[in-house]
């Protein structure tokens, strides 16, 4: 590399460092305002893919969300149908880059949770009973959705309409969660199973008998 496309190279790495950190939506920015709250020490990266109605979506403190991506709530710009608290997040809780999550009635992610990159989060979907209307124009059900302090998310994990996921879940990398998934397991698949849950003063068992042990902080027992 030649000095003058070096000199190019630093000055462009620079500036988008900087541009970068002046988009960043954080407390007291004029975008962090239009949203029903933003916790201290919290963030959005620049830059975001879609903030729709911001004025629906809660975020707690020190909670950190990952560039280009989609926090949406109803089905357009003032949407008047849009509940006041749709989406909320809690504190302390990582959402991935690339990450989308769209709420029509009501998400709630506790305190806590971590999701990796590309994670799909929704609770409606598209009516597809009408033959004559296409389906994008077919509305469905709203089913409100729960995910549980301290669970993860793996990458491209999807969570649809109406799933109720506990405390301390783990939902394997790629997987698509409907339902309800109790506390303290690991699910995997399309649509997401139990492949290992904890035991009192067992340990994790998993789908074939085997176990792992508790570590850390013991939660066999209660």
């Amino acid at each position: 590399m030649n000095p003058l496309s070096g000199l190019l190279h630093r000055g462009l790495h620079a500036a988008w460092r900087y541009l970068d950190g002046l988009g960043e939506i954080v407390p007291g920015t004029t975008s962090a305002a239009a949203f029903g709250s933003l916790g201290r020490g919290s963030s959005i990266g620049f830059a975001p893919a879609t903030i729709l109605n911001p004025a629906s979506i809660h975020i707690g403190e020190d909670t950190l969300i990952g560039r280009q991506v989609t926090l949406s709530v109803g089905y357009g710009v003032g949407d008047p149908r849009a509940p006041e608290r749709a989406l909320v997040i809690g504190d302390r809780c990582a959402i991935g880059a690339r990450s989308s999550i769209t709420a029509h009635e009501s998400i709630e992610i506790g305190d806590g949770v971590f999701c990796g990159q590309g994670v799909f989060i929704t609770d409606a979907s598209h009516g597809y009973q009408d033959p004559d209307v296409p389906i994008g124009h077919q509305f469905g059900t709203h089913d409100p959705v729960v995910i549980g302090p301290g669970s993860w998310l793996g990458h491209g994990a999807m969570v649809m309409p109406g799933a109720r996921i506990g405390r301390n879940v783990v939902v394997a990398a790629g997987s698509v969660v409907r339902g309800v998934v109790e506390d303290h397991a690991v699910v995997a698949g399309n649509p997401a199973r139990v492949v290992r849950r904890l035991e009192p003063d067992v340990g994790w068992v998993g789908s074939r008998g085997d176990v792992r042990p508790v570590l850390g902080s013991s939660l066999s027992g209660g």
